[in-house]
């Protein structure tokens, strides 16, 4: 499982997220950043678990977000 940690506030809306797993991010219309489907939010950060099938595209967008804001994390068994 991996754990998925999202700093929206920080997010400049490049849209690379969306670009590399639309499955898993999409852009708000609201206000134009990117949104972490399905996450919790706990205070500033959006947090998600996964499955490891995940990884290479949410590795690829944290390693790809130019602010830097996505973290990608092994949970232990």
């Amino acid at each position: 499982m991996l754990h998925i940690s999202y700093f929206r506030d920080k997010c400049i809306g490049c849209g690379v997220c969306v670009e590399i797993a639309p499955y898993r991010w999409r852009m708000s219309q609201k206000d134009g950043k990117s949104t972490l489907i399905r996450s919790i939010r706990k205070n500033t950060v959006y947090q998600l678990v996964v499955d490891t099938y995940e990884e290479r595209d949410n590795k690829l967008a944290a390693d790809n977000c130019p602010v830097k804001i996505i973290r990608i994390q092994h949970l232990k068994k």
